[in-house]
């Protein structure tokens, strides 16, 4: 796109189904490489990657060729299938439906990318619940408790 210039980061974050703590340390690293190639295939750059068992994530600098909706969709659909086929948990894997995605000024980029490297330390005080809903908080957003990453049935 000639004459169009962009400076867009979001921070995207998105639960393991059921919040299940399914992310195993033994091959968690070579899912981060796998979302972080699908990532930049699609135009998109990685400035940071992080997960715990539960939930996992990613700071892009954002291509607006694709919406976030749509590189979401191929993120999960992708590692969700990865996973699968490499046999890396015991029953089908599958990603929480929805995610949170939060815009940030290029002031917070190093502050961002820190937090998301710091996501071991940080959940040995706070679970990935209080952490979503401080972050929806933080940024104004309304929800429904009903909606939020929801246990099983």
């Amino acid at each position: 796109m000639p004459n169009t210039y962009t400076q867009l980061y979001m921070h995207c974050v998105f639960a393991v189904k059921y919040r299940a703590a399914l992310l195993n340390t033994t091959w968690d690293e070579r899912l981060r490489l796998y979302i972080t190639a699908t990532v930049q295939n699609n135009g998109h750059k990685m400035l940071a990657i992080n997960n715990v068992a539960d939930h996992l994530h990613f700071f892009i600098g954002l291509n607006p060729k694709q919406s976030i909706s749509d590189l979401l969709r191929l993120v999960k659909g992708d590692s969700s299938e990865w996973i699968n086929k490499n046999g890396l948990v015991t029953n089908k894997f599958g990603w929480q439906e929805g995610y949170g995605a939060f815009s940030h000024s290029k002031s917070q980029v190093s502050n961002v990318a820190q937090y998301i490297a710091n996501q071991q330390d940080h959940h040995k005080h706070t679970t990935f619940l209080d952490e979503y809903k401080k972050m929806l908080s933080d940024f104004g957003v309304e929800y429904d408790e009903r909606y939020i990453f929801s246990l099983p049935e």
